[in-house]
Formats: C-alpha cells, sequence, structure tokens
C-alpha cells in the first residue's frame, strides 16, 4: 500500500469492520459502531472488493474509501457526558 494514503498510520489500528448479512447488506463499524449499510450492487462490489484485498491494512483502505467522510482524517470522538 502507498504510504501516502495513510500518513498518520490511522489503518494499522483496524478501526472498520464490517458485517454481511443473510439479506445481501453489508453493515460497516467504525470502532464498533455502525456507520453505514451497503445492499444491493453496492453490497457485492464491496465484497468483490473485500475478497481481493492482499492485506488487513487494504481491506482498511476500502472500508475507509466506501465511508466517504472517515478519508479527511477529522473525525471526532463523542463528547463524554
Amino acid at each position: 500500500m502507498d504510504n501516502n494514503i495513510d500518513k498518520r498510520g490511522r489503518l494499522e489500528e483496524e478501526v472498520f469492520s464490517y458485517r454481511s448479512t443473510k439479506d445481501q447488506k453489508v453493515i460497516l463499524y467504525w470502532q464498533g459502531r455502525q456507520v453505514m449499510i451497503l445492499q444491493g450492487k453496492d453490497s457485492e462490489k464491496f465484497l468483490q472488493r473485500i475478497a481481493n484485498a492482499n492485506v488487513s491494512q487494504e481491506e482498511q483502505l476500502i472500508m475507509a474509501k466506501v465511508t466517504g467522510n472517515f478519508k479527511r482524517g477529522n473525525e471526532k470522538l463523542p463528547k463524554r457526558r
């Protein structure tokens, strides 16, 4: 993977995960929180890309790109009450 893509090393922490359901939906998680649901052709395309990924960091990059807002690096932690 190109080092310029993940300069701060966030993808090494494996913050993204996913789960596929019986009804062909893919649920994407960031730090254990659900952030997106893919269905139809989007879920098929995602699963195909993940299957072709060679390493865990590549899977993390795919999930980061799919979620969109998480590729800017400006995500904030929730405020504690």
